[in-house]
């Protein structure tokens, strides 16, 4: 065999087997082939190749078995021909054990289960069909744009996904709608224009799938993807709201733009050889644009399956989003942070739904939900109890799990429970069985202020962590006194004109980029917190399973809600620019984006109610109609991200697991440093080592999309104690496509830091032609290393 075998094993973090056929022994693997491997003629298929390989190194010949729905045959799981040749099967340690003694061996990765990361938007970040001009109408609302949504499937019926006046089908389009049980030929439209599924890995690892709870089809069984597919590309759709909260229109960002949905997401999770098999296919179908709301852990490029998917996409010309993670407000907990990804975080926006407690000592605690059954008794104050008081083991009951609660003392009662451990809207149906009359949901300390609106079973709102501290010591005194605690829940609609907004959410996860700290992670943030979108029948708005509620639209929050919003919007910039790059739609994006909310001041945390950072928000919260014309962009290549990889000190092995290509580091350091990379955002950490004055310098090249024959000044706006000069201070251009060159010093003296603790403080690099206003985050960070 002439060419030579790469393999890359990513191996599965199984949870518990639901059937007793699968071996615990094996684990599922990704294959990768060399892209200039041909197949040896006495083989008809790659497939035939594929399976004769692992023969070659198994103790017993893999048997074959028959293929299922999702394309699965024989020992093979999955194979992979755009993105890279190769594929995925379930090996033993004995057969790893010999692949590892081959000389055609890259790399032995684990493998990531990956988890989801759970319409006043496109008037919040001014995307009106009443405009004469702007981005919606340059961009004719995305209409020959495809955005894949790789998530739990989709709801075709709903009518965020009607096809009224749309035109053909774009002729680029190869993709195809998987006809499966549930799921006709017909559910499919001009606005759908594509839907698949991919299980062969997830049941790969957990045996078959049950049929009554899930469904073998592109079929959305959860509502996440419905609800992601419609925040960025739903149609115009009135009267909305959800349990009648957010009354309005619903839309997406592109409301034209044609839809397609892989579904890759299961009840155990969505597994990194069925996220691959989607990227590959949506890269040969024809999308233009990625949107993934799902992620996992952070580890190295060559070690991450959708840093790996996600750059052979960007290569091909496909932009892609990802939500930045769920787990805010702590440090170093973003996620999906490769630099050629572009990482969503979430911000609120200028809409709430208020529910506030009303105590009995006369005290008003604020609160939010979405609940839309019956409410309280007007007027009447109701008995109140602290779950964590009142039996059991203190801990399981104060959080309210269940079967934790004693029916004797819930019963008719307004119930405290803490957040935490089961889902939030679990919490009030334990209350509720238990007898109970309605719940606060109380933040802990780490949650903060933050709060999220859910639709609950039963009257409950969420308050913030000094909010429950209050009702917790009101019930404790007032136990004590002769006049017990009580309460009552006040629900107030749809408040409009909230301020300040937007603001940083609470659970929106924060830099710094454990994996690059040059990369400033996320890279913007968007509306993601109670947004209105699209949800399926036979789920309820709880998405507790006992919930038999039916809702057109639901209410959710979540970096998952705000990537789709970005995609969107990248399909439209990509319509009204067809010639930019994905790095250049990025660019665009950050460069263009604020950070005041509509107080004039810079955005708030959520969580503490402090002054927000860039660790939180990345170069700000998105400006759809600034980035249509952001008069100069970033620009970048897979030359230079190579370069950042070799400078970055990956091997030559482990970038050709993330590229598919043999990597040259030769020029790699004309680039200089990691830092180089032509990134709309500057970063430098400083290790300080003792030494008293430390320097950088960064090398940015910038394209000029606006006028011709226009000048920029900079701005310099230096962190506070730094020194910073950029030469030249002028840029000159001549004409539409230029490319022009500038050099940033940075220069800082140490600091007083304990061993082990870090300092960072954040400036700006502004161009401005008078018209355009191009801003470039600066990020020093000092470092005292452990002593």
């Amino acid at each position: 065999m002439a060419a030579l075998l790469r393999v890359l094993f990513l191996f599965s973090l199984l949870l518990p087997l639901s059937s007793s056929s699968i071996d615990n022994s094996k684990k599922t693997f990704i294959v990768q082939v060399n892209r200039d491997a041909s197949k040896p003629s006495i083989f008809p298929t790659h497939r035939h190749w594929y399976e004769s390989s692992l023969a070659s190194i198994s103790p017993n010949k893999p048997t074959p078995s028959q293929p299922d729905a999702s394309g699965s045959d024989g020992p093979i799981i999955h194979t992979y021909e755009t993105l890279f040749h190769g594929f995925s099967a379930k090996l033993s340690p004995f057969e790893v054990q010999n692949l590892q003694t081959l000389p055609h061996i890259a790399a032995v990765i684990p493998e990531q289960v990956r988890h989801p990361h759970t319409t006043r938007s496109p008037e919040f970040l001014g995307l009106t069909t009443s405009d004469s001009a702007g981005l919606l109408k340059e961009s004719d609302f995305g209409s020959d744009l495809v955005i894949g949504v790789i998530d739990t499937g989709i709801w075709p019926e709903r009518q965020s996904f009607n096809d009224r006046d749309l035109g053909p089908i774009p002729s680029k389009w190869k993709g195809r709608c998987l006809e499966s049980k549930h799921f006709p030929a017909t559910s499919c439209n001009r606005k759908l224009i594509g839907a698949r599924f991919f299980c062969s890995g997830y049941e790969a690892t957990n045996g078959k799938m049950n049929e009554t709870t899930e469904n073998r089809s592109p079929r959305d069984s959860d509502g996440h993807g419905t609800h992601t597919a419609s925040i960025a590309a739903g149609r115009y759709v009135f009267p909305a709201s959800t349990l009648g909260y957010a009354r309005g229109k619903a839309a997406g960002m592109a409301p034209k733009a044609r839809l397609a949905a892989y579904k890759v997401c299961w009840n155990a999770g969505c597994y990194d050889s069925d996220i691959l098999a989607a990227f590959d296919a949506a890269v040969s179908d024809g999308v233009d644009v990625v949107s993934l709301s799902v992620g996992g852990v952070v580890v190295p490029y060559y070690l991450d399956a959708i840093a790996i998917g996600a750059f052979r996409a960007v290569a091909a010309g496909v932009f892609v989003s990802a939500s930045a993670g769920n787990g805010g407000p702590g440090g170093l907990t973003v996620t999906n942070v490769a630099p050629w990804v572009t990482t969503v975080g979430a911000g609120t926006m200028d809409r709430d739904f208020p529910a506030d407690v009303k105590l009995g000592n006369g005290r008003d605690i604020l609160g939010t939900s979405v609940y839309g059954g019956p409410a309280l008794v007007p007027g009447r104050m109701h008995p109140l109890i602290y779950a964590g008081t009142e039996g059991g083991d203190g801990y399981s009951s104060s959080l309210c799990l269940e079967g934790s609660l004693n029916p004797n003392l819930v019963k008719g009662k307004i119930v405290v429970c803490d957040r935490g451990i089961n889902s939030r809207a679990a919490k009030g149906e334990v209350v509720k069985k238990a007898g109970g009359l309605g719940m606060i949901l109380a933040n802990g300390v780490f949650d903060g202020e933050g709060l999220v609106a859910d639709c609950h079973v039963l009257p409950a709102t969420a308050v913030g962590a000094a909010g429950g501290d209050e009702i917790r010591k009101y019930i404790a005194e007032a136990a004590k006194s002769k006049s017990p605690p009580t309460a009552t829940i006040l629900f107030k609609g749809t408040r409009l004109g909230v301020r300040p907004a937007p603001v940083v959410a609470s659970f929106s996860a924060r830099g710094p980029n454990p994996e690059s700290p040059e990369i400033v992670k996320p890279d913007v943030i968007a509306p993601g917190l109670n947004i209105l979108a699209a949800w399926p029948d036979k789920i309820g708005p709880s998405g507790i399973p006992t919930d038999k509620r039916t809702t057109e639209f639901n209410i959710l929050s979540g970096t998952s809600m705000a990537c789709p919003h970005v995609s969107g919007l990248a399909a439209l910039l990509k319509a009204a620019h067809p010639g930019w790059s994905p790095a250049a739609i990025k660019s665009a994006l950050m460069t263009t984006a604020y950070t005041l909310d509509n107080r004039g001041e810079t955005m708030l945390d959520e969580s503490s109610g402090n002054t927000s950072t860039v660790l939180d928000f990345g170069a700000g919260h998105v400006h759809p109609q600034k980035a249509m014309d952001p008069g100069l962009i970033y620009d970048l290549n897979t030359y230079d991200y190579v370069d950042f990889l070799c400078n970055a000190n990956y091997t030559t092995k482990n970038i050709q697991v993330i590229t598919g290509k043999i990597a040259d580091c030769s020029g790699a350091k004309r680039a200089g440093h990691t830092g180089n990379l032509n990134y709309p955002l500057l970063s430098v950490v400083f290790q300080q080592y003792g030494k008293q004055k430390m320097s950088t310098h960064f090398i940015r090249t910038v394209t000029n999309v606006g006028d011709a024959n226009s000048i920029y000044k900079v701005i310099i706006k230096p962190p506070r104690g730094i020194s910073v000069t950029v030469e030249p201070e002028k840029l000159a251009f001549r004409r539409v496509g230029q490319k022009l060159s500038f050099l940033v010093r940075v220069q800082a003296m140490a600091l007083r830091l304990s061993s082990g603790s870090s300092s960072m403080k954040s400036g700006s690099i502004v161009w401005t032609d008078g018209k355009h206003v191009v801003t470039s985050p600066l990020v020093v960070t000092m470092q005292q290393p452990l002593q």
